[in-house]
């Protein structure tokens, strides 16, 4: 991935993403619930906090860079996700943007919210 898309995807709106995360899980019968879940569970935001960054419009930079905490089972994400292995992306920011993206891919394709949160 080259480094203008990277800096494309850091400058990137949170809030103009979050929308289509939840609009690909209703597509596919689930919630919007289910998508605050995995955000909750990646980056350890609650409701509140997530809200303050979609209001703010923030940015991935600053999206990420201000999370409580990644989850330390994020690292069990693996698999193939806008044609990179998420395990092997080099790019830290990059890296957890595409977190996210698996693990919305994985609701979206109807996976068991436990398997998708790494606890079973």
């Amino acid at each position: 991935m080259n480094n203008n898309n990277n800096t494309r995807v850091y400058k990137m709106s949170f809030a103009s993403v979050y929308p289509l995360y939840i609009q690909k899980a209703e597509k596919k019968g689930r919630t919007k619930e289910e998508v605050d879940q995995i955000i909750f569970w990646l980056t350890g935001y609650d409701a509140q906090s997530l809200q303050h960054h979609i209001d703010n419009k923030t940015d991935f930079e600053t999206f990420f860079a201000q999370a409580p905490r990644i989850n330390p089972n994020a690292s069990k994400i693996t698999g193939v996700i806008c044609g990179y292995r998420v395990e092997e992306i080099e790019d830290e920011l990059i890296q957890k943007v595409r977190y996210l993206d698996k693990l919305i891919d994985e609701l979206a394709k109807g996976k068991a919210m436990g398997k998708i949160l790494r606890t079973s």
